[in-house]
């Protein structure tokens, strides 16, 4: 198996809220089939599809499926003012924030909301890990 992550699938409770959430962060849709929301992201895709049907696709009950995964979805930004930016422009798109933007010990900084169907995301500056000039986000930066 290649090191790489090729698609995030996040189950939601109501498409089109999670679409219009998303679509309010500044992200754009693209072609998708019907009951699939997309969105390309660099090197992967972002994927919305409803909850049910991925309980189904799974095999499981929707309503044996929990909380909090333990997964929290990370976007790095070029610079330390990026951080509250986007963290206030998700809360306005109706996220809930779970962390306001602070300096973390490690000498970084970062914030944390809940999308509408409580997907946990992380919006972090690294200065040990810049992005290239595509966006592009590797752990000790771009070589």
């Amino acid at each position: 198996m290649e090191q790489r992550v090729s698609l995030i699938t996040l189950g939601v409770s109501d498409l089109a809220r999670a679409a219009a959430f998303y679509t309010a962060l500044g992200w754009n849709r693209v072609d998708s089939p019907d009951g699939v929301v997309a969105f390309d992201l660099i090197s992967q895709t972002l994927g919305l599809y409803p909850k049910e049907a991925l309980a189904e696709e799974w095999g499981m009950d929707v309503n044996n499926i929990g909380g909090f995964s333990g997964i929290t979805l990370a976007h790095n930004v070029r610079n330390k003012e990026e951080v509250a930016q986007i963290l206030t422009q998700a809360e306005a798109a109706g996220a809930k924030i779970l962390k306001a933007a602070a300096d973390v010990f490690w000498g970084g900084h970062h914030g944390y909301f809940a999308d509408p169907d409580g997907h946990v995301w992380e919006i972090a500056f690294n200065p040990f890990s810049k992005l290239g000039a595509d966006g592009a986000f590797q752990w000790n930066g771009i070589g």
